[in-house]
């Protein structure tokens, strides 16, 4: 198992940037594929970018393509999302989420272990 603890969010202007942190617990997070994912109110979780066990491959929503760099340190079991260039419809509570599947990366029902989430509020 492996408990998930986001940290970095908070109220910026648009056009400003945030680094989103997310530390696992556990010596297992190098066997994790993890993604990000945004919920804002009314409206459904959707992916906003994860990256493989080792690094190698990431993948991002079209939306925060160009914008957003996700990445990880497993020495450090932390996951960032880097966000650049941030527009009012980036705000959202922002999640973290593991999986040991390599499938369906942009689902979130492929995820087994979630974040309590932090909050990213862009002002216009």
């Amino acid at each position: 198992q492996v408990q998930l603890v986001e940290s970095g969010g908070g109220l910026v202007q648009a056009g400003g940037s945030l680094r989103l942190s997310c530390a696992a617990s556990g010596r297992t997070f190098s066997r994790y594929h993890m993604g990000w994912f945004r919920q804002a109110p009314g409206k459904e979780r959707e992916f906003v970018a994860a990256i493989t066990m080792s690094g190698s491959m990431t993948y991002y929503a079209d939306s925060v393509k160009g914008r957003f760099t996700i990445s990880r340190d497993n020495a450090k079991n932390t996951v960032y999302l880097q966000m650049n260039s941030l527009k009012p419809e980036d705000t959202a509570v922002h999640y973290c989420a593991a999986t040991t599947s390599l499938l369906r990366l942009r689902v979130p029902a492929n995820y087994g272990y979630w974040g309590q989430g932090t909050q990213v509020t862009v002002s216009s």
